[in-house]
Order: C-alpha cells, then structure tokens, then sequence
C-alpha cells in the first residue's frame, strides 16, 4: 500500500499543478500596430486646448498633460520618434494672457463671509518673464504647436510671435509662422484640432465685442495649412469643433437662480411691477438688459439661456446684480446669440469635413463626446461630466480639459485615426490620469 501512494502521490501532485496551471488567466500584450500610417514625425497644431493650457495658463505640469503630448505618446508605441514640447520652467506658477498666474482650488469667504471651496489663483501674478524667454533648439524640433490664442488664419501669419508671445518664446525666429515651423521637421504624420480660438474671444464676452471668424475666410485657411502639411504624402487626422457653449464656464450658473424670499420677492415687484414684470417666491429667471425687450430694455432670462462664469457673484449675492441690477450683456447668451454661436460651429465643421474628405484625412469627433458629458459618462467605472469641479473632465477655468479630459479627448483621436488608417493604436486609460487636486 506504501508503494501505491509513493507511485500515486507525485502524480496526484502533478495532475493537481497542471490543472492549475490551465486554470491560470494568460495575458497577451495587446496587438500594435501604424496600419497604413508612417509615425514617424508627429506634429499637432492647435490653439489653447493643444498646447496643454489649463486651469486659466500654461504651466509645466498640465503642458505633460497636453492632448498632443498624449497622442504621441501612444503613436510611439506604433513607431513616432522623440517629441518636444516648449516647456514652461518646472516650478513657475504658470501665466495666462493677462499676466495671470494658473488656478488652484483653495478657500475663499464671500461677502456674506461663508468661506468654501473655489477656484483661487496660485500666485498674485504670472509668470511673465517666461514669455520673454525663446526656447527654440534646432536640434530638438518641437511636435506641439499648440498656441494658446491662435486662429486659423494666425497659422500662416509670418512674424506671429511678435502679436502672440505664447508662439514668440517658442519660435524658430522673429519672422517665422506656426505653419512654417511645424513643417520644417517634414512631419510624416499630423493632427489638427484648430478653430476653438476663431469664437471664443467672442462668445466668452457674452457675443458683446468683436467677431468670429469668416467662414470662407476660415476654411480658406484650414485648407492652405493642409496642404502644406500633406505635400510630401503625410497622412493625419483633422478634428470637429465641439460646442463650447456645453462647457461649465457657460453651464454652471443656472439661468433661474435668483432664489427669493417672500419679502424678496415682494420687494422687487414693487420696483417691476408697474413695467409689467413679477416675481414670485423660490427660483426666478435672472433679469437681464436686453435692448430688444420692450420699451425698458430689461427682461428676466428664459430657459436655455446662459450666465458666464465671469459675473461676479459677489455683486450677485450682496449688490442686487440680476435683479434691481440687470446682468449686463457681456455676462449672458441670449438664445439669439446662441442661434447664431451654434450656426457658427455648425459652418465651420462642414467645411473641416470637406477638407477631410478632399485630402482624405481621418475626422476626430470629440464635439460628440463634449455633448455626451453635458449627461455624464461611465469611463471604466468612473463618472465624468461637464459639472464644474466637480465633474472630473474639466480644469478650474470650466473651459479646458483637465489631463483626465484630455486623455478622453486624445483617445477621439486615436480612434479615428484607426478607422481611417487601419492602425491598432492603443488607447490612453483616463483613469490613471488626475482630475481636479483637492485641498
């Protein structure tokens, strides 16, 4: 019997091992791969949301984070080449156009004096000094010509860094253009997510001051940079504009958030009521200046209109702003201003489209998933939005993406350039990505 369980026991053993063996889970590197792309030289034009822009100025840390840096780093994985960034100094405070230093979420007590959360400025001002300072080398080529500011027809402007010096500190020389610099490297492959820059001087004014630009003008542009980018045979993917007006710098306020009390209420219907406005108790449509509301020229907000996160709402809580004190234009979007925004966005995409399909080009849609974010989305287990702070897809400006945002946003990318190009790039996982830091 000694002898049978000296024979059977070793095999038992064996028999036990194999079978868990076969039980345990393989892993197999994901399959890589540029299909018909050639990877080599990346270059990324863009404005604002390219460059690596975020929580109001560019800074070191979020231009890691910038959706170009991102995109190359997955197409090294199919064969791209170095890729250089013009980096802001690693321990500056950052700096926006108005000399401002980037945002941090801190303390701030109102004027009521309740203290909370809220987006703060780092430093009392910016790092202005690191505009001045060229950081061009010649034998480092940068691939992000992400300009914070920059239109479509700025790419081609020789000397724009003299009126931009976010391309001036990283421009090959004082008579240069973006187009003229980011094609020296002879890139094999580009991307494009341009236009942002064309409207939203105008629509974050409230649709007060200047213009957006000229359609015609705009896709005459467009074209000329595609064509000096796909000259030599590259191939690359142009992106949609989304619709900023989704965006928590125009969304968080609500439109009826003039909350009243009885004796509230009661008093503003003394002042209104004899011009034929009211108000009741609870939530009411703020009262704006609108030249087109009757004689007065003041009405309450309706419905799909939209604050700024620009009005001051201290003025709000402690000074009768939007309500004896009517928003000024500049603080709101009428649905009229809306129309026209939205018809705007609308031009330009058709034209970015045609582009794409004339030189045959992949098409990025992140417009469809700035739209999905107004609900909400499950991203492997975790919810983004467009709720401000909170949301975890935005930084502390409400207008540009946080690295966890621009991570979801890149992956539009590589999806298209997979479809397109029958590439088996992987995609970027947002989680391991921060969001907004906390205190």
């Amino acid at each position: 019997m000694k002898q049978v369980l000296s024979i059977l026991i070793p095999v038992l053993i064996g028999m036990g091992s194999l079978a868990l063996n076969s039980c345990k889970p393989k892993y197999e590197k994901p399959e890589t791969s540029a299909g018909e792309l050639n990877a080599t030289r990346f270059v990324m034009i863009g404005g604002s949301h390219t460059s690596g822009y975020m929580d109001d100025a560019l800074y070191y840390e979020g231009q890691q984070y910038s959706i170009a840096n991102l995109l190359s780093g997955q197409l090294q994985k199919v064969g791209s080449g170095a890729f250089y960034q013009a980096y802001m100094p690693d321990n500056s405070v950052g700096v926006n156009g108005q000399g401002m230093s980037r945002l941090k979420l801190g303390y701030k007590t109102d004027c009521l004096g309740v203290t909370s959360l809220s987006p703060v400025r780092l430093a009392s001002g910016g790092d202005v000094a690191a505009l001045g300072a060229n950081v061009y080398n010649a034998s480092q080529p940068f691939g992000n010509f992400g300009i914070p500011g920059m239109t479509v027809t700025a790419v081609s402007i020789p000397s724009y860094g003299i009126a931009n010096p976010f391309y001036g500190r990283m421009s090959s020389s004082m008579s240069a253009s973006v187009l003229g610099d980011a094609t020296a490297s002879d890139p094999t492959c580009f991307a494009l997510f341009l236009g942002i820059e064309d409207m939203l001087p105008y629509v974050q004014g409230g649709a007060k001051n200047g213009t957006m630009t000229n359609t015609a003008n705009f896709s005459m542009a467009y074209e000329q940079i595609v064509q000096s980018l796909t000259v030599n045979g590259a191939k690359g993917v142009v992106s949609l504009i989304p619709d900023i007006t989704e965006m928590p710098y125009f969304t968080t306020i609500p439109y009826n958030g003039l909350n009243l009390t009885p004796d509230k209420a009661a008093s503003l219907n003394a002042i209104y009521n004899p011009i034929g406005i009211s108000f009741q108790e609870g939530p009411n449509g703020f009262m704006i200046q609108d030249p087109l509301a009757g004689a007065f020229g003041v009405r309450h907000m309706v419905a799909g209109e939209l604050v700024l996160l620009s009005t001051p709402l201290d003025s709000v809580k402690c000074h009768s702003m939007g309500s004896v004190f009517p928003f000024r234009d500049e603080f709101v979007l009428t649905l009229d201003e809306l129309a026209i925004i939205r018809a705007q966005i609308a031009e330009y995409n058709a034209a970015i489209t045609a582009i794409a399909t004339t030189y045959n080009l992949a098409l990025a849609k992140p417009n469809e998933l700035v739209n999905k974010l107004q609900a909400g989305i499950v991203y492997n287990g975790v919810t983004l939005s467009a709720k401000f702070v909170s949301g975890g897809a935005y930084s502390l400006d409400g207008l540009h993406f946080n690295p966890r945002g621009n991570a979801i946003i890149s992956n539009e990318f590589i999806r298209a350039l997979n479809s397109k190009y029958g590439a088996k790039i992987p995609a970027i996982n947002a989680v391991n990505y921060p969001s907004v830091i906390f205190p």
